[in-house]
C-alpha cells in the first residue's frame, strides 16, 4: 500500500512539473513571436529621417568654403537657408546657386563678426520674422603663429569672434527652437580641440574655448530636445588650408608643394577632404535622425587625429 501511495505521489508531482514546463514553453513561444513581429515591423518602417522640409537654417561664414558647402547640403535636404558673411557679392552668388527642391526661398544678410553690436541687432530683427531651427556657427580662424609670440589683442579678438558672437546667435535663436520643438546648434571648429596643431597658437586656444562652451550649452538645452554638437574638420580643400600651408612653408624655408606633401603624409587617407564631405556630416547632425546625439566633438579628418 505504501509502495502504491508513493508511486501515485510521484506521478502527481511529475504531472504538475509537466504542466509547468508546457506553460513556460507556450509563454516563451508567444514572447518570441511577439519579438519577431516587433522586429519585422521595425525593419519595415525604419528609414533614417534626414528631411529638412520646413526647417530654417542660419549658416555663418557661408560666402565660400565650408560654409558655402554646408548651405548647399542643407538646402538640398529641404531647408530654407539664411546666409551670412561679410562679402555681399559672394553671398548673392551663393544664394543664386542654392538648390530649392521644395521651392523654398533662400535669403542672406551681411554681417561682420568684429562688430558684435551690429550682429546682435540684425539677428534679433531676423528672429522677429522667422524662427531659426538650425544654427551653423562657422567663423574664419585667426592668423597662424606660435602661441608665445601672440599678443593679447589677438586672443581678445579671436575670443570675441568665436565665443562671444556664438553666444549672441544662440541667445537670439534658442527661443524659436524651443517654441517649434526643434533645434540643432552645430559649431564648425577644428581637430585642434583634440590635438593642437603646430603654429596655430591662438586658434588652438580659441577652438578649445568654443568646444567647452558648446559642451556646457548642450547640457543646458538637452531637456528641450535641442542638440549642440561640434564638427571638427580635418585638412579640407579651402582657402584657409592653402593659407596655413603656405605660411608654414615660408617660415620653415620650404616650398608650398613640399609642405603640402608633409601634411598629406600625416593623414592616413593620404588626401585632403572635400568641403562636401564635411557638409554631409553637418547635415546629418542637423537632421531629425540625429536627435539623440548631443555634446559631442565629431572629427571628420581622414583618421589624422591620433586620440580616440
Amino acid at each position: 500500500m505504501g509502495y502504491l501511495y508513493g508511486n501515485i505521489k510521484c506521478v502527481g508531482v511529475l504531472r504538475c512539473w509537466c504542466v509547468e514546463v508546457i506553460r513556460f514553453a507556450k509563454q516563451n513561444t508567444t514572447t518570441r513571436q511577439h519579438n519577431n513581429t516587433t522586429t519585422r515591423q521595425h525593419d519595415n518602417t525604419t528609414n533614417m529621417n534626414i528631411n529638412l522640409n520646413g526647417k530654417n537654417a542660419l549658416v555663418c561664414g557661408s560666402s565660400q568654403g565650408l560654409g558655402e558647402a554646408i548651405a548647399h547640403e542643407l538646402a538640398g535636404l529641404g531647408a530654407s537657408v539664411m546666409l551670412t558673411a561679410r562679402n555681399e557679392a559672394k553671398l548673392q552668388k551663393v544664394r543664386a546657386a542654392l538648390p530649392s527642391p521644395n521651392g523654398q526661398q533662400h535669403q542672406y544678410f551681411v554681417s561682420d563678426f568684429t562688430n558684435s553690436e551690429d550682429l546682435k541687432s540684425k539677428i534679433e530683427a531676423l528672429v522677429k520674422k522667422q524662427n531659426i531651427h538650425i544654427l551653423i556657427n562657422n567663423t574664419g580662424g585667426p592668423a597662424s603663429g606660435p602661441v608665445l609670440t601672440a599678443n593679447v589683442q589677438d586672443f581678445l579678438q579671436a575670443f570675441h569672434n568665436h565665443v562671444v558672437c556664438n553666444q549672441i546667435l544662440v541667445q537670439a535663436t534658442v527661443d524659436g527652437m524651443k517654441a517649434d520643438r526643434y533645434g540643432r546648434i552645430i559649431n564648425i571648429i577644428s581637430t585642434s580641440v583634440k590635438q593642437p596643431i603646430p603654429d596655430l597658437g591662438v586658434s588652438n586656444t580659441t577652438r578649445g574655448a568654443v568646444a567647452n562652451w558648446a559642451k556646457t550649452m548642450s547640457n543646458e538645452l538637452a531637456p528641450y530636445g535641442i542638440t549642440v554638437n561640434n564638427l571638427l574638420p580635418g585638412s579640407t580643400k579651402t582657402d584657409r588650408l592653402t593659407y596655413i600651408i603656405e605660411a608654414q612653408a615660408t617660415k620653415h624655408g620650404l616650398s608650398a608643394e613640399a609642405n603640402k606633401e608633409n601634411w598629406l603624409k600625416a593623414i592616413p587617407m593620404q588626401r585632403f577632404a572635400e568641403p562636401e564631405e564635411i557638409a554631409a556630416a553637418v547635415a546629418f547632425l542637423a537632421a531629425p535622425a540625429a536627435s539623440y546625439i548631443t555634446g559631442v566633438n565629431l572629427p571628420v579628418d581622414g583618421g589624422k587625429t591620433r586620440s580616440l
